[in-house]
């Protein structure tokens, strides 16, 4: 069934893998996002008839209440993602992700569905494997403003949230400071890479899949609803050195392994994904391609840089 639908922040890095999903299989989908990070991303979706893009900010109730009207999903990916720009900008990322996600609730009717892409830095330093009963513990601001934003929501009920793995790979609006990717970049770019915490595990997701997710989701609402949901793949558990042996020997670039710096959010973990594989969702897209992909990407990118997140603020 076609859905009306907005995705709040869909001019990001996950908002543009999800957006021409969505409207390849019908939907009316309208953009909501400020353009902190620029809109060129976007152009390719003008040539859809079900596409609609406004300009607003998540922060302003007046503009939300708006924009929500007559949509039946809400998928909200707008935040500040990733421990180092909430950190230069606490204040920002507590307006965006708590009292954004604030805005939202009190702008949405109850029969409103709600998406949410939370985030696995949720659970802070954990010992064992994750799961989704596994009590959450913030480490950085990040986490604690995601934490508390899906708490919100799903005390709102009518909200399904998924706590990604790491994203990795190519999007129309690329990032680089996500792991994969930034590992990819600096061998490329310096020949060479420090890495710091070679034995912690962590665990990943292409774009893709983490797009692949909100399609699945629409379409097994009724079984998914008043859920959170750990998304990404058991296969894709690896340490940090596994990640580089990978990258090295495809850029043959220099790894070298030091005990110089630290992950604010300790994401030392094995998760597991059985609950959402359970109801029938796969990823599709392996760490080694991602990385073949990223690296081939690279070679037509500028080198400047402008696909890090602490840039714009």
């Amino acid at each position: 069934m076609v859905k009306n639908i907005l995705v709040t922040g869909g001019a990001g890095y996950i908002g543009t893998s999800l957006v021409p999903k969505l409207l390849d299989l019908g939907h009316e989908v309208t953009v909501f996002d400020n353009l902190m990070v620029g809109g060129n991303q976007l152009l390719p979706f003008f040539k859809y008839d079900n596409f609609k893009f406004i300009r607003g900010d998540i922060r302003k109730i007046d503009e939300l209440k708006e924009v929500v009207k007559d949509k039946d999903v809400i998928i909200h990916l707008a935040a500040l993602v990733g421990f180092p720009v909430c950190r230069l900008n606490p204040q920002l990322a507590r307006e965006i992700n708590v009292d954004g996600t604030v805005n939202l609730i009190d702008s949405c009717t109850d029969e409103q569905v709600i998406f949410y892409g939370s985030t696995g830095s949720n659970y802070g330093a954990v010992t064992d494997i994750c799961t989704e009963e596994t009590p959450l513990h913030p480490l950085s601001l990040y986490g604690e403003t995601k934490t508390k934003a899906e708490k919100l929501l799903m005390e709102r009920g009518n909200t399904i949230a998924y706590r990604f793995a790491t994203a990795f790979g190519v999007s129309p609006r690329f990032r680089l400071d996500l792991l994969i990717n930034d590992f990819s970049y600096k061998c490329i770019k310096d020949g060479y890479l420090v890495v710091y915490e070679k034995n912690y595990m962590r665990t990943f997701i292409h774009v893709s899949d983490i797009a692949e997710c909100f399609t699945f989701g629409i379409k097994n609402m009724d079984k998914m609803m008043g859920n959170v949901f750990n998304v990404g793949d058991d296969n894709m558990n690896h340490s940090k050195e596994e990640i580089c042996d990978m990258i090295g020997k495809k850029t043959g670039a220099f790894i070298h392994y030091e005990e110089i710096g630290e992950d604010a959010d300790q994401r030392n973990y094995v998760v597991s994904y059985e609950k959402i594989r359970d109801l029938g969702f796969k990823t599709s897209i392996s760490v080694e391609h991602g990385i073949d992909e990223v690296i081939n990407a690279l070679k037509v990118t500028d080198f400047q840089n402008q696909y890090t997140n602490a840039r714009y603020i």
